[in-house]
């Protein structure tokens, strides 16, 4: 899988992608109990469980889509549907993926989830993270693909220089998540410690990873941060990071709030600033852009509509089919006739050979052949 390549397509507006690492040990029995349980709650509506190559051989709606293959790495392939705001339907597929190279320890399984709405996707919905995913800290599945960063947690910096702006080029370059850097003045208490992205509403708090810088990180933090990425961190301050490649509409000083109160309270400004840049049109990674179209041309979970819709499709292709069959066999006969005629014209009509039926002629009795062969018998030791 690709990390760092990108596309021109930019991400609808309907659409929740999201991409992360699993660290423990049974990540695919996490999803199915998960799953289980929502399902008997009345949270979802239904769920699929399907082995990702008989899955790609048997997609609903299109059957011979190559994009419905999620690819030789990819584990397990879980699909679900439920209902948001009374009446819109929400899809969403979530594919697990062995490392690209040999499993290191703690490297973990990495995972691929995107849903869609049947309208623009609302910021207070239910996450569907946690459609698949318990939302129990327990559970370590909101780790991101950048190394040593999580979701639903405050990621302190690394002290080292180097170390730093690694990790600040991994999370702008090759995560999917909105990242956000959160300095603290001075040490806060245990409500201050708490990550600040707990007060986002669901659907945008599992798509924001809160970076910590310590008291003592402030110049060295800033001075990473402005050679990197071209932004200031201002003390006691946060600011929220670029993406690579560039949003559209990405202002740093924007997107920068002078004074965060680690308190425990609920901090609007800094709210508002990453609500703000999650709103921005954002390119899709390729990777993104190969999930949702998988969303959308490889989808098994149908409704008793939909798999009437399929079925009459289906039966509209086969006739299309057998129309096309027929002509090819009606176009045939009428080049076995011509040819009979121009061989019944050359001989007399004197041993004409009769076409075999179209469905049993072999090769050497084709009409032409017996032309050519007709022909030859003119053949003189002078010509």
């Amino acid at each position: 899988m690709a990390k760092n390549s990108s596309s021109p397509t930019t991400a609808p507006d309907t659409a929740w992608l999201g991409r992360g690492r699993h660290l423990g040990p049974e990540p695919e029995q996490d999803v199915r109990r998960n799953l289980i349980a929502l399902k008997a709650a009345g949270v979802l509506d239904d769920f699929l469980d399907l082995d990702p190559v008989e899955a790609a051989r048997s997609t609903a709606l299109h059957p011979r889509d190559e994009s419905a293959d999620p690819g030789p790495a990819a584990r397990r392939l879980f699909e679900a549907r439920w209902r948001v705001a009374d009446d819109v339907t929400v899809r969403a597929q979530l594919t697990t993926y062995d490392p690209e190279v040999r499993r290191k320890e703690g490297e973990g399984v990495t995972w691929v989830l995107a849903a869609e709405a049947e309208r623009a996707w609302d910021a207070h919905w239910p996450s569907p993270a946690t459609m698949f995913w318990p939302d129990s800290d327990r559970v370590d599945w909101d780790h991101d693909t950048a190394p040593g960063v999580r979701l639903r947690a405050a990621n302190y910096l690394p002290k080292d220089d180097d170390e730093l702006r690694h990790r600040l080029r991994d999370c702008t370059r090759n995560s999917w998540f909105i990242h956000v850097v959160v300095h603290e003045a001075m040490t806060p208490d245990a409500m201050g410690q708490k990550p600040v992205s707990a007060f986002l509403p669901p659907s945008l708090r599992h798509r924001v990873v809160e970076h910590r810088g310590t008291p003592d990180q402030a110049q060295i933090a800033d001075f990473a941060m402005k050679r990197e990425l071209s932004v200031r961190m201002p003390r006691g301050g946060a600011v929220v990071l670029p993406a690579v490649p560039p949003v559209p509409g990405y202002e740093a000083d924007r997107l920068t709030v002078r004074s965060v109160f680690l308190d425990g309270s609920e901090p609007t400004e800094l709210l508002d600033r990453i609500k703000e840049f999650a709103a921005l049109p954002r390119p899709l990674p390729v990777d993104a852009e190969r999930a949702l179209t998988r969303l959308r041309q490889g989808w098994h979970l149908l409704t008793p509509d939909e798999e009437l819709v399929h079925a009459q499709g289906m039966v509209a292709r086969y006739a299309e089919a057998l129309e096309a069959m027929t002509k090819s066999c009606d176009l045939y006969r009428e080049a076995a006739e011509a040819a009979q005629a121009a061989l019944a014209e050359v001989t007399g009509g004197a041993g004409v050979p009769r076409p075999a039926d179209p469905g049993s002629a072999r090769l050497d009795g084709s009409p032409l052949t017996a032309l050519t062969k007709a022909f030859g018998r003119f053949r003189g030791p002078n010509k």
